[in-house]
């Protein structure tokens, strides 16, 4: 266990010098009252590091959403867009503060190391007198509604990779090395190949042995090399879009009233890191440093989401597709784009998946005897994989 001394540190000396703040905001559950401690870490020597904890919330929210947010500007328009994107990261650091903050607060409240996102919903809960008695209740929606959405998005990850390689296939015969601009992305398929589904079946086996990975500290290399790619991916849409930008002088500023909720939607899908927040957080060998990777790793994917989003709008106009890697050319720069942006997926996709396999395989475990608990793991973790390929095939 880390000693006191090496976690105190600005967030903790906050909370002591308020702790009416945090009385009101999580006062304590019902119990014996324990002495106010330092938020330690058991086996901390074990956590992911500074960069490494920062490389992985990168990674959970630059994923599929980022490049549909130029058609979500679209719906918005050029100004009320960006200035909506700016207003929606705004909203989710505040949410990922307090969430961090309660769960520091409940947690040296009830002497735990850590607590998951269902527990911190339990032990809230259990402060409100007529709530108390479903606490459990909340405990388990909050567990199933992060389910849901986790395997969601390794669904879409699914139809994303398939459908991306599919067409860097079928169109490998006319790709060319010349770049020219296009507007509507009118791609020349000589050769068709597979059905997607079939493609989504070859990647079930390299994405089962990737969710074996039993620890978010060994997953952090291979992030680091997925952020590199889809930074140089990124780069290369950047580029592009700059280079080719047009006067945006006839797109609206102000979108219609019934296109907004097309821009809210897509949008909150972008922001897909919100059910990494505290895994990665009680993952970290010192969680008090945890507030400034937030601010660090929002603010630049914040950046990332209103760039991008006004600048491929700008570019293309009325002719953005529902990813702007559909609008590049048909030239071998931008189909390697598409293909590492792909690994960057695949990665991803272990990431998203661990948020699920956390709620879902430790209670069946438990009950295995010790000689089985492996076994049980890594078969659960196969089968969680397949009902996600079995979903996105459907």
């Amino acid at each position: 266990m880390m000693a006191s001394s090496d976690v105190d540190g600005p967030m903790f000396s906050d909370l002591a010098q308020n702790p009416s703040e945090m009385d009101a905001l999580c006062p304590s559950p019902p119990g014996p009252s324990r002495p106010q401690r330092n938020y330690e870490r058991i086996s901390g020597r074990t956590g992911t590091s500074f960069f490494q904890t920062l490389i992985h919330l990168l990674k959970g929210n630059i994923g599929t959403g980022l490049l549909g947010l130029p058609l979500a500007v679209k719906n918005a328009g050029l100004v009320i867009g960006p200035i909506s994107l700016l207003y929606m990261g705004i909203i989710a650091v505040y949410c990922m503060r307090v969430l961090v903050k309660c769960s520091h607060h409940l947690s040296e409240k009830m002497g735990r190391p850590s607590l998951s996102y269902g527990e911190a919903m339990q032990y809230g809960m259990e402060n409100v007198s007529w709530l108390r008695r479903h606490s459990h209740w909340g405990k388990r929606t909050v567990d199933l509604f992060l389910i849901i959405t986790q395997l969601g998005f390794c669904c879409v990850y699914f139809v994303f990779l398939s459908e991306n390689i599919k067409q860097v296939v079928e169109a490998a015969n006319t790709t060319t090395f010349n770049c020219q601009m296009n507007y509507t992305n009118q791609t020349d398929i000589l050769v068709p190949s597979f059905d997607s589904r079939l493609y989504m079946l070859c990647f079930l086996p390299p994405i089962i042995l990737l969710v074996f990975t039993p620890n978010l500290k060994y997953l952090a290399p291979f992030s680091l090399v997925a952020n590199i790619v889809m930074a140089a991916s990124l780069v290369l849409i950047y580029f592009y879009s700059l280079t080719n930008i047009r006067d945006p002088i006839n797109l609206p500023k102000v979108g219609t009233a019934k296109d907004y909720p097309l821009f809210f939607g897509t949008a909150i899908f972008a922001f897909e890191g919100i059910g990494v927040v505290l895994p990665l957080e009680n993952k970290m060998q010192r969680p008090q440093s945890f507030t400034l990777v937030l601010y660090m790793g929002m603010g630049i994917v914040t950046f990332l989401y209103i760039s991008l989003g006004t600048v491929g709008y700008m570019c293309f106009g009325e002719h953005i597709g529902g990813s702007i890697t559909l609008n590049l050319p048909n030239c071998w720069t931008y189909q390697t784009v598409k293909l590492l942006y792909c690994f960057g997926i695949f990665i991803t996709f272990a990431l998203q998946f661990y948020v699920a396999a956390e709620i879902l395989i430790p209670p069946v475990t438990a009950r295995v005897s010790e000689r089985w608990k492996t076994a049980v793991d890594l078969l659960l973790r196969s089968l969680l994989v397949i009902f996600t390929c079995k979903y996105g095939v459907n």
